[in-house]
């Protein structure tokens, strides 16, 4: 049951900016969480406060939204661990 992954704007430029390990190390991550978002090792956790999640890519965070019902993840940013919940 695979998740469809829409990524923003914000992010995309975001994306494009970074080096290419972490560019490679991100986008490998997020494709793993379309295949499944319920996988212990992808570290993703509900942030406070907020009805959006977080994985976690070394020292960046990728801010999500997820759609059970219509199984669609979208990336809303990503961010420097220090920048992310700001």
């Amino acid at each position: 049951m695979q998740y469809a992954v829409v990524i923003s704007r914000q992010a995309q430029k975001t994306l494009k900016s970074l080096s290419r390990p972490d560019r490679s190390r991100i986008a490998e991550k997020i494709y793993r969480l379309g295949l499944n978002p319920d996988d212990p090792a992808l570290d993703v956790k509900r942030l406070q406060g907020e009805p959006c999640f977080r994985l976690r890519v070394g020292d960046w965070r990728v801010i999500f939204d997820r759609q059970d019902a219509i199984k669609v993840i979208s990336i809303e940013r990503i961010k420097p661990r220090g920048d992310a919940y700001k």
